[in-house]
């Protein structure tokens, strides 16, 4: 996945990062941190919408993230896009390397998740025609 493609629909990325953030993490908070946990996880999404330009992007997510996060995100963007084009289970495992299990979980939020994957998809989609 390119760089640009998180810069042309950053909401969905802003998303993804704060629900990551909120839902999704592997420390335990205390009930008492929860409000100033989503503070912050909204302070995320304003920052990511302060990016202008692809570089920007990748140069944040680079600072924000760890290669291995990185790399698990463009995973799963890539799954997304390969089940949106149809392509099976055991096609996008030999096309990508990337687990049967991740790309259940793709298809599970795909189908079923709160539409971030759906929109940007879409989105992409319109303008590539």
């Amino acid at each position: 996945m390119s760089f640009a493609a998180c810069h042309l629909y950053n909401i969905s990325l802003q998303y993804y990062c704060t629900n990551a953030l909120i839902h999704y993490h592997m420390k335990h908070h205390a009930q008492s941190q929860v409000k100033e946990l989503s503070s912050a996880a909204n302070s995320l999404s304003q920052a990511l919408l302060t990016l202008e330009t692809a570089d920007e992007v990748k140069r944040f997510l680079e600072d924000l993230c760890t290669p291995a996060e990185i790399e698990a995100m463009v995973d799963r963007w890539r799954v997304a896009q390969l089940l949106d084009q149809g392509y099976s289970y055991r096609d996008i495992r030999e096309m990508t390397e990337v687990s049967v299990t991740t790309t259940g979980r793709v298809a599970r939020y795909l189908e079923m998740g709160t539409g971030g994957y759906r929109t940007v998809l879409d989105r992409l989609g319109s303008k590539l025609k």
